[in-house]
């Protein structure tokens, strides 16, 4: 057998062209009268509702208010500084603490999860009230 003698085992069935008339008779498998019946697509697509509800969707547009902010905890802080150590997002890219964003050190927040014993300098680095606390109980300061 060749490859152009392979037939396929179920023949293909035409796809059924309605509003043509011919043996299908006069409405021709459309029913009777009314808007389905009708030349061209008059009724509204599903999608359009969509789409058109889309930009109506609460928080459509707005960019996250946390986007290129990376999360630090106090206790992962406490265990890889020691006390007066001065912190500072470079300083956290270069231990692999935090990764960059877009090719560049992104913003850090320091978070309060956790104890500390030693006191640090944070500079460059955003802070929880509660981290803020905390750090200067300690001794150390936020700039």
């Amino acid at each position: 057998m060749q490859i152009h003698e392979i037939q396929p085992k179920n023949k293909t069935k035409d796809r059924k062209r309605v509003g043509r008339g011919g043996k299908k008779g006069t409405f021709s498998g459309r029913g009777c009268k009314g808007q389905k019946s009708r030349a061209g697509r008059k009724m509204q697509p599903f999608m359009r509702e969509l789409i058109k509800r889309y930009p109506k969707i609460r928080g459509y547009r707005q960019e996250s208010r946390t986007k290129g902010i990376v999360a630090l905890n106090l206790d992962i802080v406490e265990k890889n500084f020691q006390s007066g150590d001065k912190i500072t997002p470079a300083i956290l890219l270069e231990k692999n603490m935090i990764n960059k964003l877009n090719g560049k050190a992104p913003k850090v927040k320091i978070l309060s999860r956790g104890e500390i014993t030693k006191a640090f300098n944070f500079e460059g680095c955003l802070a929880s009230k509660a981290a803020q606390v905390k750090i200067e109980k300690e001794g150390g300061s936020i700039k």
